[in-house]
């Protein structure tokens, strides 16, 4: 990828390095951290270079009487202007600065604008939310949804205590795992992978692991079901849960989309999960469902940067085969230490979610000893 940002812009701190010797530092890293618990060689699942980042919060410099986007500099003691940003994905970078320079056009739409988020999809469709630093009136929806309409995109405006959504609040993205395509409903402030063309490798590496499992499959952290949908075909029912209720809402709805109807979407977190699993505690987010019907096999874990917490490793340790999804090769090794006691790493892989990054998505699959 070539920026004429690199070694300015704060967002690429691998900016020095080909886009292949940043890569093979990243697996030496994680090679190094999970030597204790495998042998065999990491598979690496790469980017493509540019035009890859479906997910982009840029912030809005005020200089004179036009905006600009901007990021934190490499020395993080002020901000890079932007003219471009290679690593936004088509759907965005198609809009991006044409929807600037409109904005520049517009006193009202420019006035106190803080910073631009962008959600984009592989298929063309884009969520823009426009962020305030002063309460948004009547004029300025009307000058938004003449802006939204031109351009064919979806707006939202955030202000202080204030959201007003001109059409919809979600984008429908397509991804094509093994040949087969699922659809999945994408909200604003909702989290989602940001690398659509690596989240698909990453599932379909998943769905190979659990492949023949059979049985029933838990699924913790399970998000709005990005692995839980394809991973369903390969087991007889399905318990998936998280603890946000608008990614709860938003899982049930792609089970619809995608006429699935095998799976459980319940908002526990991972420690309550355990509870429940352990009967140690009754839930009443759980009635109609009855536990003990469940003949589980497999388990996926995809947690936040701190690991798996100690009621999570004590409840995946009782299952046969463990697929661990980690967003930090650090609290992946921590969390080894303890797995590895009852389950052995069969294989491990890297997913370059971030590239031109020093962050690296890993997943290591373990089956018990």
């Amino acid at each position: 990828m070539k920026c004429s940002h690199f070694g300015e812009c704060g967002s690429c701190d691998y900016y020095q390095l080909p886009y292949s010797d940043a890569l093979r530092e990243k697996k030496e890293s994680v090679s190094q951290l999970l030597e204790p618990f495998f042998s065999g060689d990491i598979e690496v699942f790469d980017s493509p270079q540019s035009a890859h980042r479906a997910r982009a919060e840029f912030k809005i410099w005020h200089r004179g009487n036009e905006c600009h986007y901007a990021m934190t500099n490499i020395t993080k003691d002020g901000v890079e202007l932007l003219s471009e940003c290679p690593k936004v994905i088509e759907s965005i970078a198609n809009v991006q600065y044409r929807l600037l320079e409109l904005i520049n056009q517009d006193e009202l739409l420019k006035n106190k604008l803080f910073s631009i988020e962008f959600l984009g999809s592989k298929s063309g469709e884009l969520l823009v939310t426009l962020i305030y630093h002063k309460q948004l009136n009547d004029e300025w929806k009307e000058r938004a949804k003449e802006l939204e309409e031109l351009l064919q995109i979806h707006i939202i405006g955030r202000a202080r205590k204030q959201k007003i959504v001109l059409s919809q609040k979600y984008i429908t993205e397509l991804l094509e795992i093994n040949n087969q395509k699922f659809s999945y409903r994408y909200y604003e402030g909702g989290f989602t992978q940001p690398n659509p063309f690596v989240n698909e490798k990453m599932i379909e590496w998943a769905l190979a692991k659990a492949k023949g499992s059979g049985g029933d499959f838990l699924e913790l952290y399970c998000g709005l079901g990005n692995f839980t949908l394809p991973l369903s075909q390969e087991f007889e029912k399905v318990l998936a849960t998280e603890i946000s209720k608008n990614s709860i809402k938003a899982a049930k709805e792609n089970c619809e989309l995608n006429n699935i109807d095998n799976i459980e979407f319940i908002r526990l977190n991972a420690s309550e999960t355990a509870q429940a699993l352990k009967g140690e505690r009754e839930f009443r987010r759980l009635a109609g469902i009855d536990l003990k019907q469940y003949n589980f096999s497999t388990v996926l874990v995809d947690p936040p940067r701190a690991g798996l917490d100690d009621d999570s490793r004590s409840l995946v340790e009782n299952f046969e085969k463990i697929i661990y999804i980690s967003c930090n090769p650090k609290t992946l090794a921590r969390d080894l230490e303890t797995l590895s006691k009852t389950h052995k790493v069969v294989d491990a892989a890297i997913f370059d979610q971030f590239p031109y990054t020093k962050h690296i998505e890993s997943g290591v699959y373990l089956e018990r000893i």
